[in-house]
């Protein structure tokens, strides 16, 4: 009978009928009626290695498909392995839900820790700091409510993170189905949209600054439109990369660090941000010089005004408020300065320094193997912050870069997510430092038979750290790295690999193979480079 359904079913049932298809988790002794229960119609589970990567894995499918990404972990050390991971994505504001097991409500006590398997006081008061939502149901009927309640937090604008434990005796009680709850988007106010057309209109040169929240608002579109209406040069934050065709006359396509870009957003007469909270990492933690007037839209009433002050600030969905706006645009032309000229100033000046050669190289070699809708998952890397400033994006969410937590390890198991999600060739970027933190997610390409390729450059340690100690005149201390035989390791998992000298054809042509297969493959290049001018120790040079 439909009320014999138990807790663990209407999960994956309210997790289907949210368009949810792939679930990642481990299995564990509190848990596995997930598994039980899964089967025809509902979502598959494809299991990770460490709790961890199962939130990667989700938050990779997230931000590749703009849907829900779901990990299954289980009680105490199974759910606390996986807060590094939350935190990436609350971060960077990526729709993940986490349900974890808790111990049997026959053996809780509230605040107090007995001695049951995997218990503590408060297993979510972990994630208190770091999510969207937390939700601790302790009735089948409270879990079937809180699902749906779980589900339209992590998928409503500001999107994030949200948790929610289910004790385990609770999985297999019957519970009523889960109610769908309709998502609605911010409606900016109408005297906001017009005292954001009257400021426009005051103004000569606009540029436009977009970010995450345009993608999530499916508005690319209508910046478009808007860019080309006002001839507003358009500088995106690294979540936004790919929002505008690499072809399109107002985009910049160059991150806001390099002079030649800073200087062109503070000339303006209006810097217009959508969608973004204008964070500490793209401002150079707000020491970026900016105009005096500042026009920002957000759907999150705290982004409008936590980092900068506004002259005129709407509080609604970027898509909705584009819209209205290019409705109320005065008339009037406007010159689009000469972006190609930027660019090519901007370029000769990183050409001319003797030290940008590998970076430069190795970004041309990646672009010439990019198909257009190739994903590629960046790491807290030196050839990921590269990538994730200077390589080519050809559409949005198109490039992954964990730079809101700066979480080192994430580009392996998120590409999982991101595999899953576009069931095509996906490129993941990592050094040897961080590929140690994931290691294990190698076994689950391999069982899943996942087109990843995994370009591994080994520069012999933390690089970027190694950077760090000479830009402070320290010696290398626990920077270098003993790495295994990579392509050992990789054949010991059924990946194929190559292993190549610089950053040049011989890299080409193993890219373009591996890529090509479109199995699981392991790249591993032997290079070392500088990290560009978007990391911090070069912000000022």
């Amino acid at each position: 009978m439909d009320s014999d359904v138990p807790v663990a079913r209407r999960i994956l049932e309210a997790l289907a009928a949210a368009n949810v298809e792939t679930v990642f988790g481990l299995p564990g002794v509190h848990n596995l009626a997930f598994w039980r229960e899964a089967g025809e119609g509902l979502p598959a589970i494809v299991g990770v290695r460490h709790e961890q990567t199962a939130v990667y894995a989700a938050d990779g499918l997230a931000r590749a498909s703009g849907g829900l990404g779901v990990a299954l972990t289980t009680t105490g050390p199974g759910a606390a392995n996986a807060a590094g991971a939350f935190g990436e994505a609350a971060a960077s504001g990526s729709p993940v839900l986490l349900i974890a097991s808790e111990i049997s409500t026959r053996y809780a006590k509230p605040g107090v820790k007995r001695g049951v398997l995997h218990e503590s006081r408060d297993q979510a008061a972990i994630f208190e700091p770091l999510a969207k939502a937390v939700f601790r149901p302790r009735t089948a009927e409270e879990v079937s409510a809180a699902v749906g309640e779980a589900i339209r937090a992590a998928m409503t604008s500001p999107r994030g993170p949200v948790y929610l434990d289910v004790p385990t005796d609770l999985l297999d009680a019957p519970a009523p189905a889960v109610r769908a709850l309709a998502l609605a988007p911010v409606e900016p106010p109408a005297d906001q949209v017009e005292e954001l057309a009257e400021a426009i209109g005051q103004a000569q040169r606009v540029v436009i600054w977009a970010g995450g929240g345009v993608v999530q608002a499916d508005a690319g579109d209508a910046l478009s439109r808007l860019a080309r209406a006002l001839a507003a040069p358009v500088v995106t934050t690294y979540t936004a990369r790919g929002i505008l065709p690499p072809e399109h006359e107002c985009l910049v396509g160059l991150p806001p660090h390099e002079p030649e870009v800073a200087r062109l957003i503070a000339e303006a007469d209006l810097l217009l941000v959508v969608g973004s909270d204008l964070d500490g990492m793209m401002t150079r933690n707000w020491q970026m010089p900016v105009p005096d007037r500042i026009a920002i839209v957000n759907c999150a009433a705290e982004d409008l005004s936590k980092n900068y002050q506004p002259a005129v600030a709407v509080l609604g969905d970027a898509r909705i408020t584009l819209e209205r706006l290019l409705d109320l645009l005065p008339d009037g032309a406007r010159d689009l300065p000469d972006l190609a000229a930027l660019r090519r100033t901007l370029h000769d000046r990183l050409g001319a320094d003797g030290r940008n050669e590998e970076p430069l190289r190795f970004l041309a070699t990646v672009n010439g193997v990019l198909a257009p809708d190739t994903p590629v998952v960046a790491d807290m890397a030196i050839p990921g912050y590269w990538f994730g400033g200077y390589g080519a994006v050809s559409q949005p969410r198109r490039l992954q870069y964990p730079v809101g937590w700066g979480t080192l390890g994430y580009a392996l198991p998120a590409s999982i997510g991101a595999a899953v999600a576009q069931a095509g060739p996906v490129l993941a970027i990592c050094g040897d430092g961080g590929i140690m933190f994931a290691l294990g997610e190698l076994a689950t390409i391999a069982q899943e038979r996942l087109p990843v390729t995994v370009l591994l450059v080994d520069d012999g340690g933390y690089g970027m750290l190694r950077f760090d100690q000479d830009h402070a005149g320290d010696p290398h201390r626990g920077v270098d790295l003993l790495a295994p035989d990579w392509a050992q390791l990789a054949q010991s998992f059924g990946i194929a690999a190559a292993v190549v000298q610089g950053v040049g054809e011989d890299l080409r042509r193993a890219l373009q193979d591996a890529i090509g297969s479109k199995e699981p493959r392991l790249v591993v290049c032997q290079a070392s480079m500088i990290p560009p001018r978007t990391t911090s120790p070069r912000w000022f040079e």
